[in-house]
């Protein structure tokens, strides 16, 4: 299969609310331990969309004794510095 170039053409203000969306998502993206207030309180969901994972894989960090946290009924809720420890503790520095 060959790769094919086609050109696109759009309108100077579609371009530009395009170039805006990308740099709005790129914000969103960038950092996350920025993001990650160490004395704030975080639920089940909100850990599960920082670190885009499961809800099982949320479960098996628990399991696992990987991130502590508390609970109050059926709610989950971890702190936001436990939440920056296991990823510090994951790191993986390059070799390069």
């Amino acid at each position: 299969m060959k790769n094919k170039k086609q050109e696109v053409r759009i309108e100077q203000e579609q371009y530009l609310e395009l170039q805006r969306c990308f740099s709005e998502l790129l914000k969103q993206c960038t950092g996350v331990k920025f993001k990650i207030n160490p004395e704030a309180w975080y639920d089940n969901q909100e850990i599960m969309q920082l670190l885009f994972i499961s809800k099982r894989t949320a479960q098996h960090y628990r399991d696992s004794k990987l991130i502590s946290f508390s609970q109050v009924g059926n709610k989950i809720y971890y702190k936001g510095e436990n939440i920056i420890a296991l990823l510090e503790g994951n790191f993986i520095k390059n070799k390069f």
